[in-house]
């Protein structure tokens, strides 16, 4: 990470923990460096680090999670973004150029998605943001197919074909439960 990526996270480290989601540093650098610089930005900014950044000296945990570039150096760590889900699943991997930081807020956005997927078995579609409708799996059967068909609005689906429809969801509290009631 760099001290823009820092800042970045540790302003939007709220509403990572109203997910449920732990952010985590890792670089290579020493310990001794990493708490020189969380300080530097305390002192510069007054901003606090309230994520663990762990020191990979040897370089071990970057290369079992292919963070090194050899293209672009055997020492320097490409800009890695891994969302592991609870049971220790990686769900997504974002990789940055050494040159161009991460998106703190597409990071938020991903996991929001994620989260979303998971918990109402639908799909995103492109450019989707929290609180737009989804998509809804197509119908696997021929006579899912007959249903959606019928009356897709009972469903509570607009469709543009009966494979392509969308959903809108309830809305949800920060714990990602809904506040609907039937």
């Amino acid at each position: 990470m760099c001290t823009t990526e820092f800042i970045a996270c540790a302003k939007m480290q709220p509403q990572f923990a109203a997910q449920n989601a732990e952010l985590l540093g890792l670089s290579i650098d020493s310990n001794y460096s990493h708490l020189a610089w969380v300080y530097a930005i305390y002192l510069s900014i007054g901003i606090q680090i309230p994520f663990p950044v762990v020191a990979d000296r040897t370089g071990e945990i970057a290369r079992l999670y292919g963070m090194i570039a050899p293209e672009t150096s055997q020492q320097e760590t490409v800009r890695n973004v891994y969302v592991i889900d609870p049971n220790q699943i990686i769900r997504a991997i974002l990789i940055y150029p050494i040159t161009n930081g991460r998106s703190i807020p597409e990071i938020l956005r991903l996991l929001t998605a994620l989260q979303t997927t998971d918990r109402e078995h639908v799909m995103t579609p492109a450019n989707w943001e929290p609180g737009q409708p989804v998509l809804v799996p197509p119908p696997q059967t021929y006579q899912e197919l007959l249903a959606r068909q019928a009356n897709p609005q009972a469903q509570g689906l607009s469709c543009e074909e009966w494979f392509w429809c969308y959903k809108g969801l309830p809305p949800v509290d920060e714990s990602g439960m809904s506040l609907h009631t039937e």
